[in-house]
């Protein structure tokens, strides 16, 4: 991962104008950053309606992805849902500053890009083309890679944000 991320400054990567990365500023939010990447990287493809995850992502357009995590430090609308939800798991939630094994993380396309959006990465990794029919077996590709470093680890999750069939 560390090499990976000085790869990452090195290489002095700028995503497309169009992606949209915070920064996770706050512990244990990954879940909620993840869902507020998958959102806010497809909403050519939602229909998302008023209200303070719109109104976030609208004044967060023109902020540095620093600026955008502190900025959803102080979000109340989306600091409500956020503990609501983890404290209506099936666990108990673990406190802001515990250390904890798990993080979630989202991979999206931007402009025919497969993007991963890891809030506590320096910036969105990109994994090369991919299109809406390749997008899954594009990502699960870089997934693979991932089990492979400890194929030992049975600890993840896949969830996907997907249409309804009709």
């Amino acid at each position: 991962r560390k090499a990976e991320e000085a790869e990452l400054a090195k290489s002095g990567f700028a995503p497309s104008p169009k992606v949209f990365f915070l920064k996770q500023t706050i512990g244990n939010a990954c879940g909620t950053i993840g869902l507020i990447h998958a959102v806010a990287n497809n909403l050519d493809s939602l229909t998302l309606g008023e209200g303070f995850l719109r109104t976030y992502i609208d004044e967060c357009k023109a902020l540095s992805p620093e600026e955008r995590g502190h900025k959803l430090e102080h979000n109340e609308g989306i600091t409500a849902v956020h503990e609501g939800a983890a404290h209506e798991g099936q666990t108990q939630a673990p406190s802001l500053d515990e250390s904890v094994d798990l993080h979630f993380i989202c991979f999206t396309a931007v402009e025919g890009r497969l993007y991963e959006f890891d809030g506590t990465k320096p910036a969105p990794v990109d994994h090369g083309p991919t299109s809406a029919d390749s997008l899954l077996e594009d990502a699960v590709v870089v997934v693979q890679k991932f089990m492979s470093r400890d194929p030992d680890n049975v600890n993840f999750t896949v969830v996907a944000l997907a249409r309804t069939q009709e």
